[in-house]
């Protein structure tokens, strides 16, 4: 297959918001994923994850992209667009 014939990489935004999980057994607690959006612009996903930071429910909350290869379905690493709040650290992510 030339490049060509390749199918483009999609790209995917994503506003991701986090709310913290109560102390288990080691008395610690955590982030766990609220809400997840998915927009077909970069400003629509940071203007979400803007609004949504702002929220008494709301712990953080993250606007990423992601790029897609529809042949394979394959996902890439993200790239963070903005990270509000209290959100996971990247090697978590």
């Amino acid at each position: 297959m030339t490049d060509a014939n390749r199918s483009p990489e999609k790209i995917h935004y994503i506003c991701q918001t986090y709310v913290v999980t109560k102390a288990g057994r080691t008395g610690q607690t955590g982030l766990k994923i609220a809400k997840q959006f998915e927009y077909s612009t970069a400003s629509e996903a940071t203007s979400r994850a803007e609004r949504e930071a702002l929220s008494e429910d709301c712990t953080g909350a993250d606007a990423y992209m992601v790029t897609e290869d529809p042949t394979s379905g394959e996902v890439g690493d993200p790239s963070f667009l903005v990270r509000l709040g209290n959100v996971p650290e990247l090697a978590d992510f």
